[in-house]
């Protein structure tokens, strides 16, 4: 049986996906505040690299990430980050995007958007600063 990644093109394909969608965080206004979160971290290079290798396992392919760093509990490598819907929102459309201009299409890819959009909503916090619970006050 075919994972969703051998479905998208393989390595290649999410290879060019992953350029492609931060490329889009870089100059699309809905990735100004997605910038902005990987900048306080190591920065969109180092993000582009971890994103293919995470990506790379979560569709069933080989685990790079997880040969590299262990585990992937994406709650917990995300736990630090101020997310909000509104983030979450922006990365799903940016993500909606870069698949619909590569060309990719048919119910493998909606079964990826459906799984992006899963995790995505789960990352969402109440975090109001870096790394800061958020007391209530606005």
């Amino acid at each position: 049986m075919q994972t969703i990644l051998d479905q998208l093109g393989g390595e290649p394909a999410l290879r060019a996906l992953v350029n492609h969608f931060y490329d889009l965080v870089e100059t699309d206004p809905r990735g100004e505040n997605l910038m902005r979160l990987h900048f306080r971290g190591h920065g969109l290079a180092h993000v582009r690299e971890e994103q293919f290798d995470f990506l790379s396992g979560f569709l069933g392919g080989r685990k790079y990430y997880q040969e590299k760093h262990g585990a992937m509990e994406v709650r917990l490598m995300h736990a630090h980050v101020p997310i909000s819907l509104v983030d979450a929102e922006s990365w799903l459309a940016l993500m909606d995007q870069a698949i619909a201009d590569l060309g990719h299409e048919g119910p493998h890819v909606d079964k990826m958007r459906a799984a992006f959009r899963r995790v995505a909503l789960i990352l969402v916090n109440d975090l109001r600063e870096w790394g800061m619970p958020s007391d209530g006050a606005a």
